[in-house]
């Protein structure tokens, strides 16, 4: 067993992103307070989740991660945790059908309370106070109490994780997720917006393929219960550190916050302070690269986190934007597949493509986050290479806060229903078009793999 190191030796390290307590005592208290507490998600999961991964490493599976940018403790609510789900389960079973490989459904839930900021404060009026990084760190409301760094929002944070993750096992093995019932939906939304041909052409076979199985008489649980997995950026230090537990089978540190977790662009300095805390778990870990990492970075900070190459232990998340996707993604692509490493590419195409309208709203045109899509699919064509899965900022709800789509938001739009706590999110329309896009294109792998020309470097 690695040894984990302790909280103060990663204090010592460079970090950056990290809450400032006005008491370091009252944090301290905090922290042993979370240590006592049990684990969010149970060990064997997480194990499950690298084998999925390390299946859409070598094109046998499709990563499918979703959720909000920054979770809030006043979105804990049945409502709004079955929108999330009902949107990410049937954006799945398209791209199930159009892939013919499974799905691995992983949410930004039930722990993405914490955001990295690109400054410390932010300016109203005159009035400076605290940026807002997120629930877990201080509140939205522009006072001074409530831009207040406090610890303990920290245990806020660990019980609504604890009440979403409750509520989503009772979804995923209570019914809701049955697969008659999804495709239901998605039919509904063919019919009644404006999507192209071919996909009502998609929800079409769908609908054909399912009525098949129910006349074969396929009842078995496989139509009603998926795996449903956790998943958010490991920001905070003392959240994390004090969620790590030690896995009484093997003896190997987990954390076990979440299933898995990745490490921002902001974040990924390879002898920094999550890094190596991450380093010590035996996790699947997400590592996000932006327009500015080169291979050697890549290669860096796999060989800091996953020296013996274990299989599914590494996702890299791709945000290049829409303009230098083409550019930028082969090298690193081609670099890390010459080092014989098998990581699953996951393209997260809506934190390169963010824009801030002449009156004030920071949004995201659907047609940059297709493009970059398109050439995230593009790229992996060319070089022979699988795309491994998509990574999105959404929410089941009609919120108006991306521009675009079938029912062409506009910015004046935007102030309908801008309801975001960080960055803006797809709402329910725009990602389930988005999921017939996807569909689309992962289509396009399935019959080259048919036609085996060209073979896929696997």
């Amino acid at each position: 067993m690695r040894n984990i190191p302790t909280l103060e030796e990663l204090h010592e390290l460079p970090q950056i992103q990290q809450p400032t307590y006005e008491d370091p005592a009252k944090a301290a208290q905090v922290v042993a307070q979370l240590r006592s507490l049990p684990p969010l998600v149970f060990v064997a999961e997480s194990d499950s989740l690298r084998e999925r991964i390390a299946q859409a490493a070598v094109g046998k599976s499709f990563i499918l991660m979703g959720g909000d940018c920054a979770e809030t403790f006043d979105g804990v609510t049945a409502d709004n945790i079955m929108a999330k789900l009902r949107v990410l389960l049937s954006m799945s079973v398209v791209m199930t059908y159009a892939a013919q490989v499974p799905v691995v459904k992983i949410g930004r839930i039930a722990g993405q309370y914490a955001k990295p900021r690109s400054k410390n404060t932010e300016t109203r009026d005159g009035v400076t106070l605290p940026a807002y990084r997120g629930d877990a760190v201080n509140g939205f409301e522009f006072t001074p109490e409530s831009r207040r760094h406090d610890p303990e929002r920290l245990i806020d944070s660990y019980n609504a994780s604890a009440a979403t993750l409750n509520l989503v096992r009772a979804f995923v093995s209570g019914g809701f997720a049955d697969l008659r019932q999804i495709h239901a939906w998605n039919s509904s939304f063919v019919k009644d917006s404006h999507v192209e041909k071919k996909y009502e052409q998609m929800a079409l076979e769908i609908d054909h393929a399912v009525r098949f199985m129910r006349a074969c008489g396929v009842e078995d649980s496989t139509m009603s219960k998926v795996d449903f997995y956790s998943a958010h950026e490991a920001l905070l230090l003392d959240y994390e550190h004090a969620l790590t537990r030690i896995d009484s089978r093997t003896g190997r540190p987990y954390v076990t916050s979440g299933h898995m977790v990745w490490i921002g662009e902001r974040n990924r300095q390879p002898n920094g302070a999550q890094v190596e805390l991450l380093r010590h778990v035996y996790n699947p870990l997400g590592v996000k690269l932006g327009p500015t990492a080169t291979v050697q970075d890549a290669l860096e900070i796999a060989d800091r986190l996953d020296p013996d190459r274990v299989p599914g232990r590494i996702s890299f998340i791709t945000r290049m934007g829409a303009a230098q996707v083409r550019d930028k993604l082969p090298a690193i692509i081609e670099g890390v597949e010459a080092s014989g490493r098998k990581v699953a590419w996951i393209c997260d195409p809506m934190h390169g493509n963010t824009i801030e309208t002449a009156n004030g709203f920071k949004t995201r045109r659907y047609e940059d986050v297709v493009e970059e899509l398109n050439g995230f699919f593009d790229v992996h064509k060319q070089l022979g290479t699988w795309p491994g899965g998509v990574h999105l900022e959404q929410t089941g709800k009609d919120v108006t806060e991306c521009i675009g789509g079938a029912f062409q938001l506009n910015e004046d739009d935007l102030v309908n229903r801008y309801e975001t706590a960080c960055d803006p999110r797809l709402n329910r329309n725009q990602s389930l078009e988005l999921a017939f896009m996807v569909a689309t294109r992962l289509n396009e792998f399935r019959n080259l793999d048919e036609e085996n020309v060209p073979e896929r470097n696997m």
